[in-house]
């Protein structure tokens, strides 16, 4: 089986069934709990394996998985991280030989020069150190909400939870939080999400959404939040 990558970061597979959950109340913020609650108990460690020791490495391989599959971006932050160990040596290594590098993935020369752009902010802003919070981050260049947001979950624990395509999708197929924007989306899993399943609410919602609440031919009768699900189209 392939290991599993969430925006280039690499981890161990793992699979558990879910227990069974009580239904919720009919309102929105039942469901979104009670959906939530199985998530968590089919994987109650969804972080486990994943190296989040080095946010700056991180946070350039978020912003490498911006339209590119997760094992390419892998490789792709390998190979550029084998001789970089933090800002000032990205700014040594030069955009020339970054491009060089990350060519492979989507839109790599753009990558490149936002690499470039945001380890000198880092340095001269941050003192060579990534913010702790997902705000401050969304100043740096190249970084959207969503790349603020999965690097602050990981490397700080930061209770946010990053829309990307499975989530966006998950979130108004069941609904969770539907929206018809990426920032509605993401803002109502804030207000709707109880804190005790932030940390892992971005994982667990991007691997269902990818793995069973696909875009064309859902996995309904083998999804564990089925019988919580609204969604006119599905098939049971």
């Amino acid at each position: 089986m392939a290991r599993d990558t969430l925006h280039g970061l690499r981890t161990s597979p793992r699979r558990a069934r879910a227990k069974p959950v009580s239904p919720p109340d009919a309102d929105a913020t039942g469901r979104v709990a009670a959906v939530m609650a199985r998530l968590s108990e089919a994987d109650p460690d969804p972080k486990a394996g994943f190296d989040d020791t080095d946010p700056f490495r991180l946070l350039v391989t978020v912003l490498l998985s911006a339209q590119s599959t997760g094992p390419t971006v892998a490789r792709i932050a390998e190979a550029l991280f084998s001789t970089v160990h933090g800002p000032a040596h990205m700014l040594a290594l030069g955009e020339a030989r970054i491009t060089e590098i990350v060519r492979p993935v989507g839109l790599g020369p753009s990558k490149a020069r936002n690499i470039v752009k945001l380890s000198a902010a880092l340095i001269s802003e941050f003192g060579g150190v990534v913010p702790r919070s997902s705000v401050a981050m969304r100043r740096l260049p190249g970084i959207g909400r969503k790349s603020a947001e999965v690097t602050a979950n990981f490397a700080f624990r930061e209770p946010v939870i990053a829309v990307d395509t499975h989530v966006f999708r998950v979130s108004n197929r069941i609904p969770l939080a539907p929206g018809t924007t990426v920032d509605a989306v993401a803002d109502g899993l804030a207000h709707r999400v109880p804190e005790r399943f932030k940390d892992g609410a971005h994982v667990w919602l991007f691997r269902h959404g990818r793995d069973t609440c696909t875009a064309r031919k859902p996995a309904c009768p083998r999804c564990p939040v089925a019988d919580l699900c609204t969604w006119p189209g599905k098939a049971i």
